[in-house]
């Protein structure tokens, strides 16, 4: 395998910088100041795995404004009503190629080649089966937001671009193989486990890492390929796997403006709840507000099945969000555990998660703000200690006139745990290996524990992570439903009715009444026809489980299932990106109503023509961001 990547372009800046090595103290600072014989592989790796974190420039962009935002975590319009930005891919598809994989592929082909010279260290072997698993990672990443990608390539030509098919095939192959090859025997100094951002160079975590990561893979080719998912899936569940929470890959951030800098921490964005989000934990768990919050917010608490002010004037109807037309003034009775500590409640600002940004101004602190007919106020609503989230897409003159559906003061925002570069990014945590192995056994595919069990081992790890584990016993009895009609207990699969009582108040009128909520059919999923199966089960934990640290997947869970239920972008006007989506068919799920993936930087049909040509041929429709990718529902 050795010779399928060549790291060419950091090789020959290593070669041509080598006149410049004067002490031997350089040589081991600056993998630049340095002979071929003498670079050492581990920097390579530690700036390819560092690199990829992304400095603010690229995670604004790609993190929040792609990921985030397609995935559901966030409210947002762009990518999630089909809109694309070609500089913000363009910076993203270059460094990847141009850094983050040069350098992976530039650690292995320097650890070949020193090992065939005899210059070679003792663990340079692990460190190169080390680079090709993280180097899987980083062509999965992004195969998963452009679809076709070389699989050889820096070999000083351009390169030829594969199916998505063989991408996977080929990455599958790949973490198996340097899997196996790692030597568990090996001692490192210290001076080399530094250099290893993620695992200090502990191999049995490298090697439980690529594993969990064939999984993740495998099941990535569930509804296209279900035998090769099979096989490469039980393979993998075989061996060792990232079970405990000090075996996930994540890499600490830091302060400033690096690589390292936190993926979230841009001010200018609140990184506001999304309706997704709040449909799925609302009464998910059946465990009281009343039970989570302070004194202060203790009068804030609406009774079960208050549904909130009745105000479809000014809230847009034309969304399959089922609480279209309301405005909930004051906090959800029952709701999962996790919900306010992933989103802060408005006007809650003596929590020291509150999150104040953006620093210039006090709209953060700000949960005042206006409806009106037009020209005059209608009404003033005071967001303070309140739990609301809407979708995207056009509101049309209900959103013209209203002033409070995504003000930076009025909304729950992002947790300030993620907003000032002191956490850590997570690449791979436990959770989702349980999660994966759930859906295995619910598959009927042989795995090292039951679903069920392994589904309650993925929840009970991600309440522990969050710090609130001592709900796990009653969380997981719970069958109470959530807006979408999902329950948490395993063994609770009585589908919803179809319909559910709530009480409101007129927003204009201040008169009481009552509604029948429909719970919203997930037409993408087995027709709409289930809300409470166990695959919907795990998809919704998973999905909650991994917010806010990888949106990616999520979205990906999302394209490759129709899971868990994303709400449509309003349409009180067209929308020129999602033409499927109409006035008249809002009510209905479709893939075509959400982003598949990026078109490929404008910039590959002048610099590889040819290779753009194989690309947008492997995708099997045009390089548009409503094309699926091959392992994605159609």
């Amino acid at each position: 395998m050795k010779n399928r990547y060549k790291g060419m372009g950091l090789l020959i800046t290593v070669l041509v910088m080598a006149t410049s090595c004067k002490k031997f103290d350089e040589i081991n600072t600056n993998p630049l100041a340095a002979s071929a014989d003498q670079v050492q592989v581990d920097y390579f790796i530690n700036n390819s795995i560092i690199s990829t974190q992304m400095d603010p420039h690229i995670a604004e962009r790609v993190f929040i404004l792609y990921w985030k935002t397609a995935g559901h975590q966030q409210l947002g319009g762009g990518i999630s009503s089909g809109g694309y930005n070609d500089g913000w891919s363009s910076d993203y598809y270059n460094g990847y190629m141009s850094s983050w994989l040069n350098a992976a592929n530039s650690a292995i082909q320097v650890g070949n080649d020193q090992i065939e010279k005899g210059t070679s260290k003792l663990y340079t072997k692990n460190l190169i089966q080390v680079a090709r698993i993280w180097r899987a990672y980083l062509m999965s990443e992004l195969s998963d937001n452009f679809g076709p990608i070389p699989i050889n390539s820096f070999q000083g030509k351009n390169p030829e671009f594969a199916s998505v098919k063989d991408v996977y095939y080929h990455l599958l192959d790949e973490l198996k193989d340097a899997s196996s090859k790692l030597d568990m025997a090996v001692v490192n100094p210290d001076i080399v486990k530094k250099q290893d951002p993620a695992f200090q160079y502990d191999y049995n975590k490298w090697r439980r890492y690529a594993n969990s990561l064939r999984l993740r893979l495998a099941m990535r080719l569930s509804e296209v390929d279900a035998a090769k998912a099979k096989a490469a899936f039980e393979e993998a569940a075989s061996g060792e796997l990232l079970l405990s929470s000090d075996q996930a890959f994540k890499v600490a951030e830091r302060g400033g403006w690096d690589a390292l800098t936190g993926v979230m921490s841009r001010e200018w964005n609140a990184q506001i709840m999304s309706a997704s989000y709040r449909n799925l934990t609302m009464n998910l768990g059946g465990i009281p507000t009343t039970n989570q919050v302070g004194t202060a917010l203790q009068s804030s608490v609406k009774p079960d099945n208050y549904i909130g002010l009745r105000l479809q004037d000014h809230f847009t109807m034309k969304t399959n969000d089922p609480f279209a037309g309301y405005w909930l003034d004051g906090l959800p009775n029952k709701i999962d555990p996790r919900a306010f500590k992933a989103y802060i409640i408005p006007g809650d600002v003596t929590n020291p998660n509150f999150n104040s940004y953006p620093s210039w101004d006090n709209t953060a602190k700000t949960t005042t703000n206006t409806l009106t007919n037009g020209t005059a106020v209608v009404k003033t609503i005071d967001a303070k200690y309140t739990w609301n989230a809407f979708t995207s897409g056009d509101w049309g003159v209900p959103g013209s006139r209203n002033n409070v559906r995504a003000f930076n003061g009025t909304m729950p925002r992002t947790s300030n745990e993620f907003r000032t570069s002191a956490s850590t990014r997570i690449f791979f945590a436990n959770w989702e290996t349980y999660f994966l192995l759930a859906e295995g056994a619910v598959r009927g595919w042989a795995t090292p524990m039951s679903a069920k069990a392994a589904y309650e081992a993925g929840v009970k790890a991600n309440l522990d992570h969050w710090g609130v584990g001592a709900q796990s016993t009653a969380y997981l009895a719970s069958t109470s439903y959530n807006n979408y009609g999902t329950s948490v207990s395993w063994d609770h699969v009585v589908e919803p009715p179809a319909t559910h009582t709530m009480s409101y108040k007129d927003g204009y009128t201040d008169v009481d009444g009552t509604v029948q909520i429909k719970y919203p059919d997930n037409t993408i999923y087995k027709a709409g026809a289930v809300k409470n199966d166990l695959l919907t089960k795990i998809i919704t934990q998973k999905f909650i489980a991994q917010t806010p640290w990888l949106p990616l997947e999520t979205w990906s869970d999302h394209r490759r299932l129709g899971l868990p239920f994303f709400v449509n972008p309003a349409v009180e006007n067209p929308l020129v990106n999602l033409p499927n989506l109409t006035s008249g068919n809002f009510m209905t799920s479709s893939v075509k109503n959400f982003p598949q993936r990026l078109r490929y930087p404008s910039g590959l049909k002048d610099s590889n023509a040819g290779g753009y040509s194989q690309a947008v041929g492997f995708l099997g429709g045009e390089d548009a961001v409503l094309t699926p990718l091959w392992w994605a529902k159609k």
